[in-house]
């Protein structure tokens, strides 16, 4: 079978994308990947097909705060994500849209699987095309979608538990609408309508999940809030395999099989411009905690770019062999990157989580909701906040059992024959329809 997998430029979107893809070749099929041409590399290092997208949509959002350098002038909320959306996702939706076109007239795969944000795929899905192969989406983060309880998106708002919450969430709903999500849907209609597709029949976020023949979730049910009105194609599928990268082990190794506890601070690799905000005050809370032994990964940054003392307490690298280092380690603290989170409840270990920009605040807001771990809800926390968090962490043992719970949880799923079963029952579902 011929797999093409369409992937938004950018780090989160691509390494996702990749791993649905090398599932899919391990089991015999042929696969493409179409995105930027600053990804041909890495595509093709992982053994599988690159396809350009066509000029217009062969963006580098590798470092997106250096694309569209207003961005950071633009506080965490509604206008931020406004920017992002209209720049990063919609814009490319005429461009996507015809390079899928023109690898369908080529290539004639049996299927495409796109990332949630890759929304090229929307004018497919909302045209008359009877002879378009199904449609997968795959998630990339946590469900962002639509809630049964009013919330918004974006506000990193647990579950409402009372009518009074609903109809403070239903007002915090319409002040986003208007600010965000109106426009870029106003935006959205407009565009689908010159491409000659209808109109979107709910709001962009939400259509993402129910226009799809199949939606793809790599995650658990446990990590998510429950909905009562979920999309019936959406699947989990559990945690989704971790590219092998041979990063040496470091000079440190015997340090870090101390009785010592280990407590993992990283900032990820894109959200990593300013170490300042998450890494440095960590290692300055922690500094003076002799019982514990602090490792930061910069994600790729040089080490010389943290701001302050390395404590005698730290261990530093740019990038760790993570399957030698993370069943080590007894808490993550993190900026909230879904990848990060994900591995971490895969193995059980609870979290401490500061992040609000992206999707950011949602995944650290469901940290908190499951119990397996502590939502600092800042994107640059006190030493003081941090210390006391990650002691709470690490000494009370509700969150290593709720962290242990959900790791039960994705080994409950076979995700590669899940994956492979659900992708071939698309086809033929969609061959008979």
């Amino acid at each position: 079978m011929k797999i093409l997998i369409a992937s938004t430029p950018a780090l989160g979107h691509v390494n996702p994308m990749l791993s649905f893809g090398r599932i899919l070749q391990a089991h015999g099929h042929t696969v493409r990947v179409q995105t930027a041409s600053v990804f041909k590399d890495v595509v093709e290092q992982t053994g599988l097909g690159f396809r350009s997208l066509l000029p217009g949509a062969d963006v580098d959002l590798r470092d997106v705060d250096a694309a569209f350098p207003e961005r950071k002038r633009i506080p965490p909320g509604p206008d931020l994500l406004r920017h992002d959306f209209e720049n990063f996702f919609v814009s490319q939706v005429p461009h996507q849209y015809e390079g899928l076109l023109e690898v369908m007239r080529e290539w004639r795969p049996h299927v495409i699987l796109a990332d949630v944000c890759f929304f090229g795929t929307f004018p497919l899905l909302l045209c008359s095309r009877p002879e378009r192969p199904p449609i997968v989406h795959c998630g990339i983060s946590c469900l962002l979608m639509d809630r049964d309880d009013g919330a918004p998106i974006g506000l990193g708002l647990p579950p409402a538990g009372n009518d009074a919450e609903r109809r403070e969430y239903a007002i915090l709903r319409a002040k986003i609408d208007e600010a965000f999500v109106g426009p870029v849907q106003r935006q959205f209609d407009a565009l689908l309508g010159r491409l000659g597709a209808r109109a979107l029949p709910t709001s962009f976020l939400d259509a993402a999940f129910r226009l799809p023949d199949l939606y793809l979730q790599p995650s658990v049910p446990g990590f998510d809030y429950p909905n009562h009105n979920m999309p019936a194609g959406l699947r989990f599928v559990g945690a989704l395999p971790k590219p092998r990268k041979q990063w040496p082990l470091p000079a440190w190794v015997r340090d870090v099989d101390s009785d010592r506890r280990v407590v993992l601070v990283t900032q990820g690799t894109v959200a990593n411009h300013d170490l300042g905000q998450v890494i440095a005050p960590t290692l300055a809370a922690l500094a003076e905690d002799d019982d514990l032994l602090v490792i930061a990964t910069t994600g790729g940054r040089a080490v010389d770019a943290l701001p302050g003392p390395i404590p005698s307490n730290a261990r530093i690298g740019e990038f760790l062999p993570y399957d030698w280092l993370m069943p080590k380690v007894d808490v993550v603290v993190t900026n909230g990157g879904y990848g990060t989170v994900e591995h971490a409840l895969t193995l059980g270990i609870p979290l401490v989580v500061a992040g609000l920009t992206e999707e950011k605040a949602e995944i650290a807001a469901r940290v908190a909701w499951s119990g397996v771990g502590i939502n600092l809800a800042s994107n640059t926390p006190s030493q003081a906040a941090l210390q006391s968090a990650i002691r709470e962490v690490l000494d009370r043992p509700r969150y290593r059992e709720r962290a242990r719970a959900m790791s039960r949880e994705f080994a409950s799923y076979d995700t590669e024959s899940e994956v492979c079963r659900l992708v071939d029952e698309v086809v033929v579902v969609r061959a008979e329809a």
